[in-house]
């Protein structure tokens, strides 16, 4: 009888239990789901973040190009114009004055000098605001009559791995490249004491990998590796969807490598 009455009472109680672990487990599964809910949230808000931040980098440097591109355009219209102009007085000044007056005739010839490298030097200045080589020529023309400048100004030997496809890419992409070359080559001059700077592009899964490196001194330790150079760089790289990392070669030296997706 008492067995019974047991048996009875587990019978009655079994549903009760049943019911009871069906809502715990229904309960753990939806605070399983809750979190993943609430973490693809988080990411979600998180890749929006990103692509906002990217967009306004992009932005920015978009309108840091177009002012570059403004200023050289005044540059070269207006005030290369201007000096050009005084330029051809001054020759025209110095023929009309002849042997009347030597000491004149130096002051004006002095005063031409100036303007001329004054020319010279605004020229420059428009040109590395906005190379117009790089619109007209391709990324290779351009990085090679730069290197050939570089060299016969130091002691530095440039090797250059650029294929002539380089030139189907984007205007965007070439301006990129052109901007951190020009960086790193900078840095490599001032900085590294190096005689030989190298610099490679290829093409992998639809990315241009652009090789950069020296034999210089490298970077020193306990130097800033994040400074306003790097950064600059690095936001190049990540408003065309690509990424930089750089470092110390093992046998001494320098290296950055930059890599870009290109549109499909």
């Amino acid at each position: 009888m008492e067995e019974a009455k047991n048996l009875n009472f587990i019978s009655a109680l079994l549903p009760a239990v049943t019911v009871v672990f069906i809502i715990a487990v229904g309960v753990v599964l939806l605070t399983q789901q809750f979190r993943k809910n609430l973490y693809r949230q988080r990411l979600e808000k998180e890749e929006l973040k990103n692509q906002h931040q990217t967009e306004l980098l992009r932005s920015s440097i978009e309108v840091q190009e177009e002012e570059r591109k403004r200023i050289a355009r005044d540059m070269h219209d207006e005030l290369g114009a201007t000096l050009s102009i005084t330029r051809m007085h001054l020759l025209q000044a110095e023929r009309q004055l002849g042997d009347k007056d030597p000491k004149l005739l130096a002051e004006l010839q002095n005063i031409r000098s100036l303007t001329e490298t004054s020319l010279n030097n605004m020229r420059q200045i428009s040109h590395q605001l906005m190379p117009p080589q790089l619109e007209a020529f391709g990324l290779l023309k351009t990085l090679e009559t730069l290197t050939e400048q570089l060299s016969k100004a130091s002691d530095i030997r440039f090797e250059l791995n650029i294929p002539q496809s380089s030139s189907e890419l984007s205007w965007p992409v070439k301006l990129g490249l052109y901007r951190i070359f020009m960086e790193l080559i900078n840095n490599t001059i001032k900085h590294s004491g190096a005689q030989k700077i190298s610099i490679e592009l290829s093409y992998q899964a639809n990315t241009v990998i652009a090789r950069y490196s020296d034999d210089g001194r490298g970077l020193v330790e306990g130097t800033d590796q994040d400074g306003l150079g790097h950064k600059s760089m690095e936001g190049r790289a990540s408003s065309l969807g690509g990424s930089m990392t750089w470092g110390n070669n093992p046998l001494g030296g320098y290296h950055a490598i930059i890599q870009i997706p290109l549109a499909g």
